[in-house]
């Protein structure tokens, strides 16, 4: 049994492939392959199996391909393969030993073609990965969002295959076999750089130089003309090498297949180029009469020429030039082997590489290895991995791994280098900068002294200086092929003495801190690491405590992972005191780490841990920043911008934004939108412990900010609008509150804003501060009445809780009047009923005549919807009235609205458009866009009971195309409805199904 998705999606079987039938089937076969031996939840098969919103029975579409896929696999005696596909809860299981999964197969060949010392070996390994492949990945399957983006995924590591495998062929010589791999990729992907540049430099080494122009010229015209840009440095470079003619790294013959060569002390350094002796008189050292001596390792041939490809001992013990001496062109050789001699040739070849004199304080030159041990149960990071070879295949590049602590930089940067030892043949140099460290950084030419007696310099020879030192290391570097891993490295000034001088070697930093300067000066490629995502997590836990424990309490496991945030220090802390106490169960230790409390306690192992790691970031940092950190880790919601982070550390905007940049540097929040920033839980928890006691007044601080915002929000969305209430009698105004330009500024805020809000609002009620909970729900109300239908109910009945601790009559009675609505609008009219009866007495108690008016008004609207209509009008026509009597065009507003729509269902068509164009006169036109649509709509409708077909139809189209232009669904839905009672013309049809999507969407 062999399970494929590197191809068509399928089961081969001794009797051939398993029927597997419709698309969808096989989606889900792929999406549990992806993830094989690892539960895949209801929620994310849904999503590989509907690419937009699934069926209402769409659980049971997956049950039933589950159950046909499971009795498949039990026909063909899957069991007996070690193949099972269970259930566990909400979630499925497909367990299947790697072995018997080709994508799987091609990970682990990729992986033993990086450990093979002889490139011949590895092109062996790498076709054998490749022939893996029969047509693209997932062939076959119905691709939602995660199965597009895995086919991708797995696509770009097929063709970086093909890149290896060609630079396997290039080690070895075989120029024109690099070319034929590259060729039908390059033709199949024209603007994918890295294989139109590979491409070009393997035709250039082949002897086909035209070509190898012609292939750039073409992508050149192809960028600019699809894309409007430039080449990119890759293919810029292998350009530039064409045209200076130089032969670049590895630049072997066709004709030359062991070009590399292993030696009994690891595999030697490719030969870069052969050495032609023409024999004169039958004498000499090199060659004898053509004939060897066994130890030389000469060709004979036809008329007395003789090709040396020399040994390497004597190769290397020459100073590095990165050529050999008869590769320059002029130089002359002799059969004599003084270089002097009437049968000597004038050897054609190459422009020469810049010469380097030979180091006068380096002995012979010997590959080094600094490197500490790969991580150990290192998993996933593919993306970064991928991101970092990249990185590095550029001209002397720096790539800079850049993350909070604890993400697993250090680990990255390690593995990376340890997959790749083959490209670096001259060494691999490893520095701990210590920039986070209790015990200081190290000096400067204490890591220096340790790279250059590392690449053989004498002790005494080391200078004292750092400058000298540096311009040795970088001289003694020029020509060769090395890795610098510079670890923990806090800021650019520490970097720069330390990066070597050779363009083909490549350095590695790690930080905390992003290094900004580092990619202004040095050009430095950053390769941003993130937390974890909850398959790797998991995988991670697995990878320490074994598989059986992991996956008994896979459930557990995922909790164990959600509560670590995905944060590879507090995974691997978490591991290490599971591993210590077997008789623990995940579950049991999730349940301690559920508690905020103590969260962190149980995160820190002896020295090792979370708090640890976050200790030592934060005491690098300036006074203000700190506690503006300490201060953002008691904010109650999720999100913040310039003005929150303000609020809560007593600053303004300016100030919190330059605290908020420098945290960011460090890493210790995140920019999740231009403005915008986060904290990981486990970073919120400890700066929350560092200060306890300010928690009180850092909330005050921004539930008033709140407060502030949201007023100038419905200001701007509602102008004209009834402010709803006065505020709090200790309210605390803002250094500065933002400033909405527009409505659509307005909305966008408290959509964006609404989750944060409502966090606001329930630690408000916690904290007792019940006066700050109802004036923040309920001053969301322009965003209720904008998506009504968008579950505000438990939301506004937090609210009234707030209202009746306080023993507010008026505050009830305004948080009623929208509740009432919200639940009318529902459906909930029995609900709406008993609760509006009693706000209009609550309004009068308050002497709240407004609140009064609008009280009547949403009792009216229940009246009608239950059929009372003489109730509703008789209501409405009240709050007509007293809206009137106050002068509040507003309200009165609101109540002709109303007043019109019962009108219209008592079949009084005249009344109801006398009160629609009597509210119309009131207000604005570029205003209050929501009201005008349904007066239009109410208009429209009345002129059709009227009548008046033309002019209704031409109202209500009115009405749809400004609902559509503001983005009121709702309100389109109405009018597009009602015209289409009248008219069939397919315009109206198709407007009317897109705005009920939208509004399908946006519930």
């Amino acid at each position: 049994m062999e399970f494929r998705l590197l191809g068509t999606v399928s089961v081969d079987t001794l009797t051939g492939p398993l029927p597997l039938g419709p698309a969808k089937r096989r989606s889900l076969l792929a999406a549990l392959l992806l993830s094989a031996n690892t539960p895949v939840s209801i929620a994310r098969l849904t999503d590989c199996l509907w690419d937009d919103t699934p069926p209402l029975h769409a659980r049971g579409v997956i049950q039933g391909h589950v159950s046909r896929l499971r009795a498949l696999l039990v026909g063909a005696d899957a069991e007996a393969y070690g193949v099972e596909l269970v259930t566990l809860g909400a979630a499925y299981l497909l367990r299947v030993p790697e072995t018997l999964l080709d994508s799987q197969r091609f990970e682990e060949l990729l992986m033993l073609a990086r450990e093979q010392r002889s490139p011949a070996d590895s092109v062996l390994m790498l076709k054998d990965a490749l022939s893996l492949w029969q047509g693209p990945a997932l062939n076959g399957a119905f691709a939602g969002p995660p199965l597009q983006a895995a086919a991708h995924s797995l696509e770009e590591s097929r063709l970086a295959t093909v890149e290896q495998l060609a630079l396997a062929y290039t080690m070895l010589g075989e120029h024109g076999r690099a070319a034929s791999a590259l060729r039908a990729e390059a033709v199949a992907h024209p603007m994918r750089e890295s294989l139109a540049a590979a491409l070009m430099t393997a035709l250039y080494r082949a002897g086909r130089q035209s070509e190898a122009l012609d292939w750039f010229h073409r992508t050149r015209r192809l960028l600019a003309d699809e894309l409007g840009v430039d080449p990119g440095h890759e293919l810029a470079d292998a350009y530039a090498l064409i045209l200076r003619g130089d032969p670049g790294p590895d630049a072997g013959r066709d004709t030359a297949p062991d070009a590399r060569r292993n030696t009994a002390d690891g595999p030697a350094a490719p030969i870069r180029g052969p050495v032609r002796l023409r024999i004169g008189s039958g004498s000499g050292t090199g060659g004898g009469s053509g004939h060897g001596n066994g130890n030389d390792t000469g060709i004979a041939t036809s008329n007395g020429a003789v090709s040396v490809a020399r040994p390497v001992a004597e190769r290397r013990a020459e100073p590095d030039t990165g050529a050999e001496p008869a590769d320059r062109p002029g130089a002359l050789i002799s059969g004599t082997g003084d270089g002097a001699g009437a049968g000597a040739a004038l050897i054609p070849g190459p422009p020469s590489p810049r010469p380097l004199p030979p180091p006068p304080l380096v002995g012979e030159p010997h590959p080094t290895d600094l490197l500490p041990r790969a991580p150990r149960g290192f998993h996933g990071r593919g993306v970064e991995l991928a991101a970092l070879t990249r990185a590095a295949a550029g001209e002397a590049p720096v790539c800079l791994v850049t993350g909070p602590a604890g993400v697993g930089k250090t680990a990255l940067a390690l593995q990376w280098a340890h997959r790749n030892p083959a490209v670096f043949p001259d060494g691999r140099l490893f520095a701990d900068l210590r920039g986070f460290s209790d015990t200081g950084e190290p000096a400067l030419i204490e890591v220096l002294r340790e790279f250059l007696l590392a690449l053989g310099v004498a002790p005494r020879r080391v200078p004292e200086s750092v400058p000298a030192a540096a311009a040795l290391f970088r001289s003694l570097t020029d020509r060769r092929r090395l890795l610098v891993v510079l670890d923990n490295a806090r800021d650019s000034a520490t970097v720069r003495p330390l990066l070597p001088g050779g363009t083909d070697c490549v350095t590695l930093v790690t930080s905390r801190h992003r290094l900004e300067g580092l990619i202004a000066s040095d050009a430095a490629r950053p390769v941003p690491l993130d937390i974890l995502e909850p398959q790797d997590s998991t995988a991670l836990l697995a990878g320490v405590l074994g598989e059986e424990r992991v996956f008994a309490e896979p459930v557990a496991a995922r909790r164990l992972a959600g509560l670590c945030g995905g944060l590879p220090l507090a995974l691997r802390v978490t591991a290490a005191r599971l591993a210590g106490r077997p008789h623990w169960t995940l579950a049991e230790l999730a349940d301690e780490l559920a508690d905020e409390r103590s969260r962190l306690t149980y995160l820190d192992v002896d020295d090792t841990g979370v708090s640890a790691a976050l200790r030592l970031t934060v005491q690098q940092l300036p006074p203000d920043a700190v506690h503006q950190f300490v201060r953002l880790g008691h904010h109650p919601g999720s999100h913040f911008d310039p003005y929150t982070a303000a609020a809560l550390a007593g600053t303004d905007p300016i100030v919190a934004a330059a605290a908020l940049e420098r945290l960011a540097t460090a890493h210790l929040v995140t920019e999740t939108a231009p403005g915008r920033w986060g904290l990981h839980d486990l970073v919120r928890l400890y700066a929350r412990g560092l200060d306890p006691a300010s928690g009180s007044e850092a909330l005050v601080g921004v539930l008033d900010h709140y407060i502030a915002t949201a007023l100038a929000a419905a200001d701007t969305a509602e102008p004209g609008g009834e402010p709803c209430f006065v505020l709090p009698d200790d309210y605390r105004r803002p250094a500065a509150t933002r400033d909405f330009t527009d409505r659509a500024a307005a909305m966008r805020w408290l959509a964006t804003e609404r989750d944060d809000l409502a966090l606001a609002a329930v630690a408000a009620r916690a904290a007792g501060l019940d006066d700050r909970a109802w004036r923040i729900i309920l001053l969301q109300w322009p965003q209720v009445v904008w998506r009504v239908r968008d579950s505000w109910a438990p939301l506004l009945e937090l609210a009234l809780d707030s209202a009746r601790t306080e023993s507010d009559p008026y505050a009830e009675s305004r948080v009623i009047n929208l509740l009432g609505w919200v639940l009318t609008e529902e459906g909930r009219t029995a609900e709406a009923v008993t609760l509006l009866e009693r706000s209009p007495g609550l309004a009068r108690q308050a002497g709240d005549r407004l609140g009064e008016a609008t009280a009547l008004i949403n009792l009216a609207v229940v009246h009608a919807e239950e059929g009372a209509l003489d109730m509703a009008l008789e209501g409405c026509g009240q709050a007509v009235g007293l809206a009137r009597e106050e002068r509040d065009a507003h309200t009165e507003m609101l109540a002709l609205q109303h007043l019109a729509r019962m009108q219209l269902a008592a079949n009084r068509p005249q009344d109801a458009l006398d009160s629609a164009r009597t509210a119309l006169d009131l207000g604005p036109e570029h205003e209050e866009a929501a009201r005008r649509v349904l007066l239009l709509t109410i208009s429209g409708e009345a002129r059709l009971a009227l009548g008046e077909e033309s002019e209704g139809i031409r109202l209500l189209d009115r009405a749809a195309r400004e609902a559509e232009h503001a983005g009121y669904d709702e309100g389109a839905v109405r009018a597009l409805e009602a015209l289409l009672q009248v008219t069939a013309e397919s315009e109206y049809r198709k407007r009317y199904e897109q705005a009920v999507r939208r509004l399908a969407d946006d519930e």
